[in-house]
């Protein structure tokens, strides 16, 4: 009776089909803990970042780029020739085996690795903050077809806000009564229990001609494969465009609220204060449509439409920012914006790569979330300093993004009907 009670919530709630209540409470609850695990650590490598100086930071920023780009073959090496069920573990743990070297240095090691210490930390948790996710989200898109990921990613999507929440919350309280080696250890906990979590996973519910038995095969290929099959593929590169136009207007609109906040806000408690106000609306915004709105939205109006909300958010918000340039349109539009990020705009991009080979949802996926993510994190950054050097204002720079969230769409909408085209193509329900 409480189990039939209980599938009746879960269908009403996120679309949950009888047959996949298992498998999406361990995806929600693999993501919770992978991202519990991250916002740990986000904290500390802010403070890295904070005591290495701004001056330092682009520097930062390039070191994670290159570090990534000499990851990926290492990464593919190991799922060319491991079985999912057990590469997904081994990466996993090397990352806990490095946290557990670092807590260590950081515990007994001499002052006079501080130098170095820091900004090795903030490029591996960098790092951390995209690999676990990536390789989570691919293993996701090798387990459920494209027409369950359409109602199902959204809620799984729930977990990971969750577990982002729960971390935070933790550091907050924690931090300055058990020190960073405990927390490090606490992240490390955290990870496992991911590692757990994926080793309970029942079959793929995928039944087209490339699903393999997950647990026996391993996907095979060449260890260049995730940049060799990017550079080959339209589709790919569509995916690769569209992360670098939102990785570039993120960055120009964290260097706006930096402006648009600082002239508000005087002192560093009340910038605090203020920003964690607009975290608490975007997490609040983010669990209630994930929850209610996304799975819907995504398997009513499509792939492409559901793609061209964040777009189309952008080209409003920074017309109107580049208009009016108040704090409160900027509030409103840095909700929006990232709240449909994490409603919309993820779930949908990680539909995209239901439709792509075995070996690309973890090999060129993995360098698409890690380096042409961060690339576009260095032309953004890049490019908002020199236009702010040649004398542009805020809203002037506003303005300038307009015009290329207009192109983001477009892309949007071809990366959509691709999608369906291949989804039929390959008789995928």
């Amino acid at each position: 009776m409480n189990a039939g009670l209980n599938a009746g919530w879960l269908n009403r709630l996120g679309t949950i089909e009888r047959g996949e209540e298992r498998a999406t409470a361990l995806a929600a609850g693999y993501f919770f803990f992978a991202l519990a695990s991250y916002f740990i650590l986000r904290a500390v490598r802010d403070a890295a970042g904070v005591a290495a100086g701004t001056g330092q930071l682009p520097w930062l920023f390039t070191g994670t780029l290159i570090t990534t780009l000499v990851m990926n073959p290492v990464y593919a090496s190991v799922v060319s020739r491991v079985p999912v069920r057990r590469f997904i573990p081994i990466v996993y743990r090397v990352f806990i085996a490095l946290l557990l070297v670092f807590a260590g240095i950081i515990r007994y090691g001499p002052a006079s690795w501080e130098p170095w210490l820091g900004p090795a930390f903030w490029i591996l948790t960098s790092i951390y903050s995209l690999f676990i996710p990536s390789v989570f989200w691919g293993f996701m898109a090798d387990t459920f077809h494209p027409e369950q990921s359409k109602r199902l990613f959204g809620f799984i999507s729930v977990g990971g806000t969750l577990g982002a929440l729960a971390g935070a919350f933790l550091t907050s309280q924690l931090a300055e009564r058990v020190g960073t080696p405990v927390l490090m250890l606490m992240s490390v906990v955290l990870l496992e229990c991911a590692v757990q979590a994926s080793r309970r996973f029942p079959p793929s519910f995928r039944a087209d001609t490339r699903a393999r038995d997950a647990a026996d095969e391993p996907v095979g290929g060449s260890s260049f494969a995730g940049i060799t099959h990017v550079l080959r593929s339209p589709y790919l590169l569509g995916i690769c465009l569209y992360m670098l136009m939102f990785t570039i207007g993120t960055t120009v609109l964290y260097f706006q609220q930096a402006e648009i906040v600082g002239a508000r806000y005087a002192d560093r408690e009340s910038r605090t204060a203020f920003l964690a106000t607009i975290d608490t609306a975007v997490q609040s915004l983010t669990i209630l449509a994930q929850l209610f709105v996304t799975g819907r939205v995504i398997k009513w109006i499509g792939v492409g439409l559901t793609l061209a909300i964040m777009p189309v958010l952008s080209l409003v918000g920074f017309t109107a920012l580049g208009t009016w340039g108040t704090l409160a349109v900027f509030v409103l539009f840095q909700v929006t914006r990232r709240a449909g990020e994490y409603a919309f705009g993820r779930p949908a991009r990680e539909v995209l790569f239901t439709v792509v080979s075995p070996e690309d949802k973890y090999k060129a996926k993995n360098f698409i979330d890690l380096f042409v993510y961060r690339g576009g994190d260095q032309i953004g950054a890049w490019t908002y300093a020199g236009l702010t050097a040649a004398g542009l204002a805020v809203s002037s720079i506003s303005l300038l993004a307009a015009p290329l969230s207009a192109v983001w769409l477009v892309v949007a909408i071809w990366l959509g009907r691709e999608q369906a085209r291949r989804q039929q193509q390959d008789g995928l329900a």
